[in-house]
């Protein structure tokens, strides 16, 4: 008979898989963390009325509210960078399996 494998319980060779495609994305994930970088400073720094027509909250000159700046909107684009940074940095750490450099006791034969 077969092994019984619990639902949601994956094997060696699928983690390492998913490991292999995710580090596929580090550098994807730091091109749109420093976009997002970028996002966030034009929303801190421009006015609603200067915003590029295809930023949500972006509004006409003439409107009351064309000096506001969305601080919220900023914040939450900084947040996702560093959301993203933070994914490219842990997965480009060491791989799971790779062992350290050393001995653990420290001893040489």
């Amino acid at each position: 008979m077969g092994t019984f494998v619990p639902p949601g319980a994956h094997s060696c060779s699928t983690i390492g898989a998913v490991n292999r495609s995710l580090r596929r994305l580090i550098i994807p994930a730091v091109i749109v963390g420093v976009a997002l970088v970028a996002v966030a400073v034009i929303y801190f720094v421009d006015a609603e009325h200067s915003l590029p027509s295809f930023f949500p909250g972006h509004s006409s000159a003439s409107s009351p509210e064309a000096n506001h700046h969305h601080t919220k909107h900023g914040i939450a684009a900084l947040v996702v960078a560093l959301a993203c940074f933070a994914f490219a940095w842990f997965q480009s750490g060491p791989k799971a399996g790779a062992k350290a450099g050393g001995s653990a006791t420290g001893a040489s034969s």
